[in-house]
């Protein structure tokens, strides 16, 4: 691993906070970016944090994060992690005084990749310092590529499970030094080399128009492609990954391009004003809620609702949700800041919720039962909430297990897996949703992802166009013919 490093952090004068706000620190990081002063300029007046740092040109990246993370934040409940090619054109604050989950990752608008969740990110002062205490496996190429989510990945087990989104009306990636393009994409080749992301990242090329932009864009692909082949050794990797600004500034300058000129903030409220109705209002915007049991396909709904413009939590685990769950009034906080709730939290209280938001639309996912019974007994093995609260747990950890315990509780009655009482609750779960929404066609679609259903059933129950992405499937595998005619009665997919 390369030892030359660069950079320095220092700390700017100054409150920017509103009295009485919660505190929120503010962690700048920047290489020389063409947006770094406005991206600082935006976020101290959208943010209006208590204090701010700049981690100015620290490289290379893993070892920016080791220095970033030796910051202290004593008082904050949360940091807020910024890059210097996002401009924040939202005021955050409120979301910020309101937030209590121990992440959340932003969701912005970037012109090479689309709506991605990339350069925000909000995270609670408990992880922080368990992301300061670990070593990460320094010698993996997962590591070598993401040194921070790697870590952070590692510090939010047993803390929260789920990663939530939010979206925001952020511009990412715009505006940019060509060089700094040159050496993100290319990057971004390399991050996309797995099943998962090849797909998304060959779409978003697909996609890619014309100009100086998009043209060393698919130069940096097409270097990244040849310089480092796939199955290339983690040496080769982090070597390629630590010379990207010098390899990226002489592939550009040799492109003879024009130097661009300082960036106005006229420039971006312009490109903001252009982009803004590419994602929806959050707050107003009708809810949509996903009734579906764990291992139906939640969190591929959950992502597909991304990509169409609804920003919905995923499984939160936070002291208001908690106690909305034992009120049972499905009267939860964040949906003020979020446009609904896709998991096994809302099953305890759909009429509830259905009561509270008039015109929302409800999404049952539903699946081929004994798949789903062979998926969830798995899912309960290794994540099973059987194990006695707090062991081998902190207090954050322990308060998760009491969640899951309750959820399971309120939802199967029973700790343990038990083939045919969860039989009866998946069959049970699908008769009463079915009761409560008799009569209502359009509120209710029953969504088979498993089973390959997905933008022709989704999209036009939205009134909304399907994305040229192809659809979310995280963790399903496509039924077989033998599997699909063990459904539940009713058609998965129909709207009653």
């Amino acid at each position: 691993m390369n030892g030359d490093t660069t950079g320095a952090i220092r700390a700017m004068d100054g409150d920017f906070s509103p009295r009485g706000g919660r505190c929120v620190d503010l962690v700048l990081r920047t290489v020389g970016e063409r947006t770094t002063d406005v991206a600082l300029e935006l976020a101290i007046k959208h943010l209006r944090p208590n204090r701010v740092y700049i981690v100015d040109n620290v490289r290379p990246f893993w070892f920016a994060v080791d220095e970033m993370l030796r910051i202290g934040h004593e008082r904050a409940s949360h940091v807020v992690y910024l890059d210097a090619d996002c401009l924040i054109l939202e005021d955050l604050r409120p979301f910020l005084d309101a937030n209590e989950l121990a992440f959340v990752d932003c969701l912005v608008q970037d012109p090479f990749r689309g709506r991605v969740a990339c350069g925000v990110h909000i995270t609670r002062t408990d992880v922080v310092e368990r992301m300061r205490r670990m070593e990460p496996p320094r010698d993996h190429i997962p590591w070598m590529l993401r040194p921070e989510s790697t870590r952070r990945s590692l510090a939010l087990r047993g803390i929260q499970d789920s990663v939530q989104y939010r979206g925001a009306h952020i511009l990412h990636d715009h505006f940019q030094h060509y060089d700094h393009i040159f050496a993100k994409i290319a990057l971004r080749e390399l991050r996309s080399r797995t099943e998962a992301t090849r797909p998304a990242f060959e779409a978003a090329m697909a996609r890619w128009g014309e100009g100086a932009d998009y043209d060393i864009a698919r130069t940096a692909v097409a270097h990244a492609r040849a310089h480092v082949p796939h199955g290339a050794p983690p040496p080769a990797v982090q070597q390629y990954i630590e010379s990207l600004p010098d390899l990226a500034y002489r592939e550009v300058r040799a492109m003879n391009l024009p130097k661009r000129p300082a960036l106005t903030m006229r420039e971006v409220r312009r490109a903001g004003e252009r982009i803004r109705g590419v994602r929806g209002e959050g707050v107003g915007k009708r809810k949509v809620f996903g009734l579906g049991l764990p291992r139906t396909g939640t969190r591929s709904l959950r992502m597909a609702l991304h990509l169409i413009g609804y920003d919905v939590a995923h499984y939160p685990i936070d002291q208001s949700s908690w106690d909305t769950l034992a009120r049972g009034d499905g009267r939860f906080p964040l949906l003020d800041h979020y446009d609904g709730l896709a998991d096994v939290i809302t099953v305890p209280c759909f009429r509830e919720l259905d009561a509270l938001h008039a015109g929302a639309k409800f999404v049952l996912t539903v699946r081929d039962k004994k798949s789903w019974l062979t998926s969830i007994e798995k899912h309960w093995r290794d994540h099973s909430a059987s194990v006695s609260p707090g062991r081998e747990r902190d207090g954050r950890g322990a308060a998760l297990m009491e969640i899951q315990r309750y959820v399971q509780a309120a939802v199967y009655g029973c700790h343990e897996f038990d083939a045919e009482r969860l039989s009866r609750v998946y069959d049970e779960h699908l008769a009463a949703v079915r009761d409560h929404f008799h009569g209502r066609p359009g509120d209710l679609l029953e969504l088979d992802i498993a089973g390959g259903e997905g933008w022709d059933e989704l999209a036009p129950f939205l009134d909304s166009g399907a994305p040229a992405d192809s659809f979310p499937r995280v963790g399903l595998q496509p039924q077989t013919a033998d599997e699909k005619h063990e459904l539940a009665p009713g058609h998965p997919g129909q709207r009653l």
